[in-house]
């Protein structure tokens, strides 16, 4: 503990100076105040002492001590007033920094490369970083309750060393074995924690998806709701048990430490004791030493209590940080080059990528061109590698060989940032954002009040005559189980998606099943939008439908991660290989 201490306090001091410089000296002056403030008050309880303890009337007793009696009144009073200024500027503190810590954590999820997100144990190790986030709305609380409690400890220890040297190292024997506890106790509650984390982060998984309303019908309907509940029961009970497990740990370790530090407590009250039994300090002076005592044991308590607590902390800013370095060493490490539109081509050079901790490559070996005004479509059965392609189009993954380059530069050595502003994408799973319908289809753009582009968008995808029956418009919340908001069809929010992507007016336009919920008009629309379209931008279809291929001027046709066909629709019918297969089995029904 005595070595994370310092370390944790520098960086949780760093952290507050850089959200409230004002608030941290505010703060720091505080904890300064309560330490000069207890030095105070135990020299003038000790001036008071002599006259109060010593002969003559009652009154004139009390005349003599009563200077330092009021000292002692406006020390405590000082006291208690930078305490509640302390609690103050922490309050000041810490929602600003947990807000930045969260938001850190955040950015670095969202900037991570793609592919991080299939590395083993990446989302563990999220999930506890979450904690370190949690753990920071304490953090302030006990690094500044330490710091007082350090401060009285040194003035009342240097208070009672004066009065009595042999006093300070006994209490110090008296607190240290409930220190030691304190830390094993925190090294026990951390591993048990790390244990859980799995568990806990597939329990609160089950849980979003068992009580959503997204759900809701399913699970009523499909009488899901015994065996979620007995899937959720026991995952918390196998948390429970790694809990209760360590129990009988934590407390031997708290009887040891308890009995430890008694025994030692006992030897202290007994010095003292004898000291003022055999005349070896006066009795004024044995009066002050109790106060003294008694002060400074509770100062070591609350060093140990919180200096523990800062302990524990430390254990899950740690976590945090290792994580924030991973993700950082995990962000895009590309080139710097300017990717600027129009794009004229897009070329795939043997390109191969594995997922991490798979056997096959999801692509394997795919050459391509494509070229500005062209439609290509890609189609192939569930697993074929067709969205992996998408991916590896776009840039999200860069392929482990081969390459990607837009108008002749590999993807790798491009700024990221440029090619995804000049990309539209509508995947198979796209978000339904609980954001009103403007935002949803302009989100990832330039704020805009000109609604003339978005009602373009809306009118592309045939969406206007369900945005005019919404109660506020596009000024309407889409999420039902917010107050105020609404809920869409499953159809009408993937027109939503494929609004989003023509808002863009991307140099590449891929569309991956954008109208598996649709109805038929709706699909016919969407397919003569893109069409319409197509001069000005490299458009990519995917679909399981192939009769909507005929709009495409090339097609594919993926097996196991290769293109096993390509031409144009009507050879391709004809040509007796797997697109014709999969056409006859469509139309077989």
């Amino acid at each position: 503990m005595c070595a994370q201490i310092p370390r944790v306090l520098g960086r949780i001091g760093r952290l507050c100076r850089r959200t409230d410089p004002r608030a941290v000296r505010l703060l720091v002056g505080c904890q300064v105040v309560t330490g000069v403030s207890a030095a105070v008050l135990l020299a003038a309880t000790a001036r008071a002492m002599g006259p109060l303890l010593g002969g003559g009337a009652v009154a004139d007793r009390l005349r003599g001590a009563l200077p330092a009696l009021l000292v002692v009144a406006l020390a405590a009073a000082l006291t208690r007033v930078s305490g509640a200024v302390a609690v103050y500027a922490e309050r000041r503190i810490t929602p600003v920094l947990t807000t930045a810590t969260d938001t850190t954590l955040v950015e670095a999820v969202c900037r991570v490369e793609a592919s991080a997100y299939a590395v083993d144990g990446f989302s563990d190790r999220q999930e506890a970083a979450e904690m370190g986030v949690v753990r920071t709305q304490v953090m302030i609380g006990d690094a500044q309750r330490l710091l007082s409690a350090l401060i009285r400890m040194v003035t009342a220890g240097g208070v009672l060393s004066v009065l009595d040297p042999l006093m300070l190292p006994l209490l110090l024997l008296a607190v240290l074995p409930a220190g030691a506890g304190a830390v094993l106790t925190a090294r026990v509650d951390y591993e048990i924690h790390y244990a859980n984390i799995a568990d806990r982060n597939i329990r609160s998984m089950m849980r979003w998806w068992a009580t959503t309303p997204r759900c809701g019908d399913e699970v009523r309907a499909n009488s899901m709701t015994d065996y979620l509940v007995f899937w959720y029961r026991t995952l918390s009970q196998r948390c429970d048990r790694r809990t209760l497990a360590a129990a009988p740990r934590t407390l031997r370790i708290s009887l040891f430490s308890a009995l430890v530090s008694g025994v030692f407590l006992v030897v202290a009250w007994g010095a003292l004791a004898w000291l003022a039994a055999s005349g070896r300090i006066e009795l004024a002076v044995a009066a002050t030493a109790v106060v003294a005592v008694q002060t400074t044991l509770a100062a070591l308590s609350q060093v140990v209590v919180n200096g523990a607590a800062v302990f524990h902390t430390s254990l899950y800013l740690g976590d945090m940080q290792a994580f924030l370095d991973d993700a950082a060493a995990r962000a895009p490490r590309r080139g710097g080059h300017v990717l600027t539109a129009p794009v004229e081509e897009i070329r795939v050079e043997e390109a191969v990528y594995r997922y991490p901790g798979k056997e096959r490559p999801a692509v394997d070996g795919v050459s391509l061109t494509l070229r500005r005004g062209e439609i290509l479509a890609v189609v192939g059965a569930n697993g074929s590698g067709k969205s992996t392609l998408t991916r590896l189009l776009t840039g999200i993954h860069l392929p482990d060989k081969g390459r990607v380059t837009w108008n002749g530069t590999d993807l790798a050595g491009t700024d990221p940032a440029t090619v995804w502003t000049n990309t539209g994408l509508v995947p198979q799973i796209f978000a339904q954002w609980p954001l009103r319908v403007r935002e949803n289809i302009t989100l990832g753009q330039p704020r805009t009040h000109d609604d003339g582009p978005v009602w373009e968008a809306v009118d592309a995808v045939g969406l206007r005559e369900a945005v005019d029956d919404l109660p506020a418009g596009l000024d309407t919340l889409l999420a039902r189980d917010t107050f105020g908001g609404t809920e869409l069809s499953g159809g009408q929010w993937q027109r939503v998606a494929c609004s989003r992507a023509l808002y863009r007016r991307p140099a590449l336009l891929i569309l991956d099943e954008p109208t598996s919920q649709m109805d038929p008009r709706g699909e016919h629309r969407i397919f003569e939008r893109i069409k319409a379209i197509a001069a000005d931008r490299i458009t990519v279809v995917v679909t399981h439908r192939l009769e909507n291929t005929r709009i495409a001027d090339h097609i594919v046709v993926m097996e196991h991660g290769r293109i096993t066909e390509q031409g144009r629709y009507d050879d391709l019918v004809h040509a007796g290989g797997t697109f014709a297969e999969l056409l006859a089995l469509s139309q077989d029904r």
